[in-house]
């Protein structure tokens, strides 16, 4: 298959730097779609590919599936897309399309795994595939999302992971005027977790383990904040909340917060993988038919919804623009949960 050669950032090892390298991208096929990208969400699944820290990393590693850009060619089978229009990439380029998964719009359930926008079995090069620290991106139209024109293009960007993956949770528990919705941590998955809750009409209230957060998370709308470190706190909100969205993503003790929720209700752990410790008690699950789960980002269709009703309500995320050649800067501010509440690169700079 022909290939173009494009320019992009991106590190050959878990223990390198990112820098600037060249990546080939195919050229556009019958049902494909080519965007230049303006702008690209950082998020710590980025870093985490970078470092290896899940293992599997396939180097040389380019992150990034916040992508946001103008469409600049289209193939000649493409139906829901022109060039010049605005288009938005998230965390999934393919996926089987044949699966019940799939079927359903659930693409990121796809029983024969879905392709990642980045690290991902690259179905038409071979080889895997590379995200959106680049000039251009050419994906599958199936897999391109159409961005509001009314919304700021770079505040958009993190709407593609930080949004869809609190968003999805939210739906599917079925969100709404009267919902009780408790958010843990107010980072870049929390922030959009407080927003959009809001927006579908719940009462919000954020767990915070000290006061800093507290006006923040009042200005991003919650209606209040506990303290969760804060014994007396906790026990006023005993069996509360009908959903609480986890966005914590280190291991972390969970008993405290499945207290807090109503009968029926759910913890929802969107930000960590991996075993709870201490162990998760069954006592209150049982006795008041809770429950614990786990969510991932959404489907194409489900983020489509997303992008639509972040448009309709003007609900983005609060950013830091950076310029690309700040990555590994920004990485380690990452780790120090040093932005509010997501960088977000300007892909002019590369």
């Amino acid at each position: 298959m022909e290939t173009i050669n494009i320019k992009a950032f991106g590190t050959a090892a878990a223990d390198a730097p990112l820098k600037g390298l060249n990546i080939e991208r195919r050229v556009v096929q019958s049902n494909d779609i080519e965007i230049q990208i303006l702008y690209c969400g950082v998020c710590h699944s980025d870093l985490h590919t970078a470092r290896n820290d899940w293992g599997g990393t396939l180097y040389p590693a380019v992150p990034g599936h916040e992508i946001v850009g103008k469409i600049t060619k289209v193939g000649s089978g493409v139906s829901k897309f022109k060039v010049g229009d605005l288009a938005g990439v998230g965390c999934l380029v393919d996926s089987c399309k044949t699966c019940n998964s799939c079927k359903n719009d659930l693409e990121q359930y796809c029983s024969n795994g879905w392709v990642g926008t980045y690290n991902g079995q690259d179905k038409h090069l071979g080889g895997h595939t590379f995200g959106g620290y680049s000039e251009k991106i050419v994906v599958n139209e199936d897999f391109v999302l159409k961005v509001p024109a009314n919304l700021d293009l770079a505040a958009v960007a993190p709407l593609l992971c930080a949004g869809i993956t609190t968003w999805s949770p939210l739906r599917h528990w079925k969100v709404g005027k009267g919902s009780k919705v408790a958010v843990v941590g107010l980072g870049g998955l929390g922030h959009m977790a407080v927003k959009l809750a809001k927006g579908l009409g719940a009462e919000v209230t954020l767990f915070s383990r000290t006061p800093d957060k507290i006006q923040d998370a009042k200005d991003l709308g919650a209606d209040k904040v506990i303290i969760s470190t804060d014994e007396n706190q906790m026990k006023t909100v005993n069996g509360e909340f009908d959903l609480i969205i986890d966005t914590v993503p280190n291991i972390h003790d969970i008993n405290p917060y499945v207290a807090t929720l109503n009968y029926s209700g759910t913890l929802v752990l969107v930000g960590y993988l991996g075993p709870l410790d201490p162990f998760l008690n069954t006592v209150p699950l049982i006795l008041g038919r809770k429950s614990v789960a786990g969510s991932l980002i959404g489907g194409i269709a489900e983020t489509q919804e997303m992008l639509d009703f972040c448009g309709e309500h003007n609900i983005v995320s609060d950013i830091e623009i950076i310029k690309m050649q700040e990555i590994n800067e920004a990485y380690e501010r990452m780790l120090k949960s040093d932005v509010k509440y997501r960088f977000v690169i300007d892909m002019a700079s590369l």
